[in-house]
């Protein structure tokens, strides 16, 4: 994770969007791509146009936010985001689209509300 302090404040509308890869060599799964706005509208545009599964958990995004380039997601998100990869394999082997439950640990959830 950075350690050069918080990003910028997207504001309460402001879309953000963070983009994972994972790949059978990788240790862990990499944010290859973020950005708040019109850079987020367009991850997620893009994504679509090329049958990319997007999945809306705003919790998540936030901390994945924090992420740097192409850095592999740290120990903490782990579960989190493995829940979310098995939930796009199920879609890609053909399972009925229902949405995702995110439930992130306490520890990375302060509020303790959970999406």
């Amino acid at each position: 994770m950075s350690t050069q302090g918080a990003p910028p404040s997207p504001g309460p509308r402001r879309p953000r969007a963070a983009v994972l890869r994972y790949e059978s060599h990788d240790s862990a799964p990499r944010v290859v791509a973020k950005g708040y706005g019109a850079i987020a509208d367009t991850l997620i545009r893009t994504a679509r146009e090329h049958g990319v599964h997007v999945h809306e958990s705003p919790e998540l995004v936030e901390l994945l936010m924090r992420v740097d380039m192409d850095a592999e997601i740290p120990p903490a998100l782990y579960l989190v985001v493995a829940e979310l990869l098995a939930w796009l394999y199920q879609l890609d082997a053909g399972a009925a689209p229902v949405a995702a439950k995110i439930i992130l640990p306490d520890t990375l959830n302060p509020g303790g509300q959970q999406p």
